[in-house]
């Protein structure tokens, strides 16, 4: 009986080169390629008589510069080129036409990205024309095909690398679609078929080729004409390419600052099933808290890292212990020593990570059992324990048949706890997987973690109740202020972007800050809409009466008066207060010869507590004098 008909879950045994092409990728390679024929130059959009033109070049470079601003944060260790095609001036390992490698050098490995490279690449339309020129690449009468070397050239930029640990990607900037247009007959057939063949070829390398095309004005771009068959795009994937693709590049240009972390995987866990059946199962992060990273200390002269060292120096004699530490627990007045392997040894409570207790329905898990982020379990594709796949696919399976969860000790040396595990079944759509098969890991609280809320009984007459209109006017708030299409994704930490924003204007040297959005603040223009405000002004009314703004303002008043009374009594007790000099009358002893008016008067004027008996006045005199 095959306990995986439909394959969801890989037999360790099953493992081959084509699995190990899609195992996540640990480092990026782009090369952008950048249409710069005069096209681009056109306005993007339409702009009033006083405004700057914006063409679709100007768009590129700036989100260009965005992305790599935004490396440097999520992955530093990427690399990347920037390559020109249909330019006057060429410069390029191949030494093709119409073809401008803008960051490396010749027999150069791809550029990471830099402070350097950003500032110069911001400034580039300023020198273009001038440096590199425009121009149209192909044209009728020629045999020159810019897009066919700028493929090659690409190509050829991304040889270094496996596909197997290096992710390599072509992502194409232009606005016309379609380059071969101004050709006819035999000559455009061939310059088509040899070009999708080029990309063909560097597709079958493992390199990924995108495009991010740019629509005019009064014109879309076609996918259809050529390009759909450049990338492979096939019936309706070419209508939903479009509006995808300039979402992309919207996303590129207002893209979050934020560390890219792919790796999600914790460890590897030896998941006891019985005494004699064990498996091994991975673990991944699917939450983890974003921090801007630990502070790196420099030598004030050489501005070199410094290693942080840390020695034991005995209290007695100050010599400097090279002896292992030891340390001790008070216990019954007595000094009970242990060594670091010791303490080790008794925190270890299990030999398994994980450990099977039992099996209970789903129904027995609340909501307010997890303590934190859950942990996505799946079996691990190493051949360390042979069988592991199949033992996880028949638990799994036979979990969501009978609707139950696995409790399971979770044997951390530092901090044991129990857990749920809960099995998760695959979701797919058309666009391809949407959830992945597998177990979720929820940590359990043990019963000295439950907190109860405490009982209040109230009586039938103490107990508030909200009226039939309060109801009917809170729903309708409600209903005006709901948040259509909520997600926690939707949100960025400012803390972190406005760390990330300057370290940005330092590294680059600007000069002034950068305006961070803040997300997390309420909408203040939607708050002020009519309808809001007259939800907000009638449940107020029907909870606090019609007069509860007069009565508001009337309170108000009063505190403020009762402020104004309080800042006057203070004054007039520091005026009373500075005719003495109490650090004297502390010194000689005298404070218990005043009157506790006068020992008020000086608690009074340094907002102190002025209750109690006399002898409490002085000591809280002399505390505060630090006598």
């Amino acid at each position: 009986m095959d306990l995986d008909p439909e394959g969801l879950f890989r037999d360790d045994s099953d493992e081959d080169d084509d699995n190990v092409q899609e195992r996540e990728a640990n480092k990026d390679m782009v090369v952008y390629l950048v249409d710069a024929s005069p096209k681009m130059f056109t306005p993007a959009t339409t702009t009033k008589a006083d405004e700057k033109e914006e063409t679709h070049f100007h768009t590129i470079v700036n989100c260009i510069t965005q992305a790599l601003k935004t490396q440097i944060i999520g992955r530093s260790y990427d690399e990347v080129a920037i390559c020109f095609f249909n330019t006057k001036e060429k410069k390029n390992l191949q030494d093709l036409a119409g073809v401008y490698v803008y960051n490396v050098t010749e027999r150069e490995p791809l550029d990471r990205p830099d402070a350097r490279l950003i500032k110069e690449f911001s400034c580039i339309e300023d020198s273009f024309m001038s440096n590199i020129g425009s121009r149209y690449g192909i044209t009728s009468g020629s045999r020159e095909n810019t897009l066919y070397n700028a493929l090659w050239i690409a190509q050829a930029l991304l040889r270094k690398g496996s596909v197997k640990t290096v992710s390599k990607r072509i992502v194409i900037f232009t606005n016309e679609d379609d380059p071969f247009g101004g050709l006819t007959g035999a000559v455009k057939t061939d310059m088509i078929r040899t070009t999708i063949q080029r990309a063909r070829d560097a597709q079958d390398l493992g390199l990924s080729i995108e495009l991010l095309p740019l629509s005019s004005p009064d014109e879309e771009f076609n996918m259809s004409l050529f390009y759909a068959d450049l990338i492979g795009l096939e019936g309706d994937e070419i209508v939903e390419y479009l509006p995808s693709s300039g979402e992309k590049l919207e996303d590129m240009i207002n893209q979050l600052k934020k560390r890219m972390m792919k790796k999600r995987k914790v460890k590897t866990l030896a998941f006891a099933i019985t005494n004699d059946v064990c498996i091994e199962v991975n673990t991944y992060a699917l939450i983890r808290p974003t921090t801007p990273g630990s502070i790196t200390w420099l030598d004030s002269i050489s501005n070199l890292p410094l290693k942080a060292e840390r020695s034991f120096i005995c209290n007695d004699t100050g010599a400097l212990l090279q002896d292992p530490q030891k340390r001790f627990q008070l216990y019954n007045d007595k000094i009970v020593k242990f060594s670091v392997r010791e303490l080790s040894d008794m925190k270890r409570v299990s030999s398994h990570h994980l450990r099977l207790l039992g099996f209970k329905p789903l129904d027995c898990l609340k909501d307010y059992h997890n303590l934190r982020p859950s942990t996505f379990t799946y079996p691990s594709d190493e051949v360390k324990i042979f069988g592991s796949t199949r033992v996880f696919v028949a638990l799994h399976s036979s979990m969501l048949r009978l609707r139950r969860f696995a409790l399971a000790f979770y044997g951390n040396p530092t901090r044991p706890q129990l857990v749920a595990l809960v099995a998760q079944e695959e979701v797919t759509s058309a666009g391809g997987q949407i959830e992945p098969p597998g177990m979720h890991m929820i940590f359990l609280p043990y019963s000295d973690d439950v907190r109860y809320p405490e009982e209040v009984h109230l009586t039938s007459d103490d107990a508030p109740h909200a009226t039939d209109e309060q109801i009917k006017k809170a729903s309708n708030l409600l209903r005006r202020i709901d948040l259509k299409n909520f997600s926690v994704c939707q949100f960025a930490n400012p803390a972190l972007q406005r760390h990330y924003g300057i370290l940005e204007v330092l590294a680059l040297g600007g000069d002034e800050m950068p305006d961070v959005k803040d997300e997390t603040l309420p909408d203040e223009e939607g708050m002020a809409r009519p309808g809001v405000v007259k939800a907000i002004e009638e449940l107020k009314a029907s909870v606090y009466g019609e007069n509860y703004d007069q009565e508001e303002a009337e309170a108000a008043a009063a505190k403020a008066g009762a402020s104004k009374k309080r800042k006057a009594v203070t004054d007039a007790a520091a005026q009373k207060s500075a005719g003495y000099d109490w650090a004297e009358l502390a010194d000689t002893g005298k404070l218990k010869d005043m009157t506790v008016v006068e020992l008020k008067s000086y608690l009074t004027a340094h907002d102190l507590p002025v209750s109690g008996k006399k002898e409490a006045l002085i000591n809280r005199i002399l505390t505060h004098l630090g006598k």
